[in-house]
């Protein structure tokens, strides 16, 4: 397979400016999903979509060879306070650095594996080959990458595209939320009546600070819980009758989100209601094929604290792409070209003639 990286570079870089002139906070992602569809289908791709969900399978799919989805997201958060630019608009300083909402999560890893999309279609591989470009994925939302897989072939493996500089992660902590309430009796308090219902939450505060799960990974390390929201009462003279707090638990792969869940419940005193249990942890074997590829090109496989669409994945995945996790969601967000240009470089030589299973 032949190609011309300079070239390529140019038309992510292009594509890329285009998606950041296009608002595309999470659940308004139209306009970025039809621009995505049209330099698609101007490429010859047929493309289906789904909400604002776009992908295409490479013309030489074929049943009978296991499948490979490259998927990134369109969206973004909204612009954080701080911006000396305008978050909407492409400004290239220094000849090298892109300055813009999304030109780090996760526009470069778009348009980066979308070229490579392009580039892997016109040669037979022993994979087949689906580009997905998902919305909602800021705020993991159910019209998001989840309503996309089911009407997707079954995939056998998954990159998905997050800054990572282009290292893969090959776990991924997940994500649950819960709520506690604790219920007491009002009274007034100026008087020995009622029931403190801030009293009845302090033992279950002081457990979740405390408690350790015996199981730690060897790449997420610990699950982690973290209560981070408080609530109760009403006025001083008030004894309160309800009180709720929330707690931000990151799991690892060595559980589920039911067991931690069920763990938590045994051991408390309050009422425990979980939000959701489909953000789980995600971890692919070091020994998979594609990670020991991506150890012989000099990438070191990490785990990663940072959620993305892999916590709604049933197939084994790993997270790679352009840029830094510490630059996203933050005030002046920027890409190196030079970045995109090895993300490329990179992707080519890793998937070009790879095993996928």
């Amino acid at each position: 397979m032949k190609t011309d990286l300079t070239y390529l570079t140019d038309e992510a870089t292009a594509l890329l400016q285009s998606l950041i002139a296009i608002p595309s906070v999470s659940r308004d992602e139209e306009k970025a999903a039809d621009c995505l569809q049209h330099y698609l289908e101007r490429k010859g791709m047929q493309t289906k979509r789904q909400g604002n969900n776009v992908w295409c399978l490479a013309p030489r799919f074929a049943s009978g060879k296991p499948t490979l989805l490259l998927n990134s997201h369109i969206d973004t958060v909204k612009p954080v306070a701080g911006w000396q630019r305008q978050p909407f608009t492409p400004v290239l300083e220094e000849k090298d650095k892109l300055y813009g909402l999304g030109s780090n999560d996760a526009g470069a890893s778009v348009v980066s594996l979308l070229q490579v999309f392009l580039c892997l279609c016109e040669s037979e591989q022993s994979y087949n080959l689906v580009y997905l470009a998902s919305c909602e994925e800021e705020v993991s939302g159910k019209g998001g990458i989840e309503s996309v897989l089911p009407l997707l072939p079954p995939i056998d493996f998954a990159i998905v595209g997050e800054p990572t500089d282009m290292h893969p992660a090959i776990a991924e902590k997940g994500l649950m939320v819960i709520d506690v309430t604790a219920t007491g009796r009002s009274g007034h308090a100026a008087r020995n009546e009622g029931e403190n219902a801030i009293y009845k939450v302090l033992d279950d505060i002081a457990w979740f600070r405390d408690y350790r799960f015996p199981k730690e990974s060897p790449l997420l390390g610990p699950v982690k819980m973290s209560v981070t929201v408080l609530n109760a009462g009403t006025q001083h003279n008030v004894i309160p009758d309800r009180c709720t707090f929330t707690v931000d638990i990151r799991s690892n792969e060595c559980y589920t989100n039911q067991e931690l869940f069920d763990e938590i419940a045994s051991h408390i005193h309050c009422t425990p209601q979980a939000r959701s249990f489909r953000l789980g942890s995600s971890h692919v074997s070091p020994e998979h094929p594609l990670v020991r590829r991506a150890v012989a090109l000099g990438r070191t496989p990490f785990g990663s604290p940072t959620l993305s669409d892999q916590a709604l994945m049933s197939f084994p995945s790993m997270k790679m792409g352009p840029g830094q996790s510490s630059r996203s969601h933050t005030a002046d967000e920027f890409i190196h070209i030079h970045e995109i240009a090895e993300a490329i470089r990179l992707y080519l030589e890793l998937l070009d003639g790879a095993e996928v299973k």
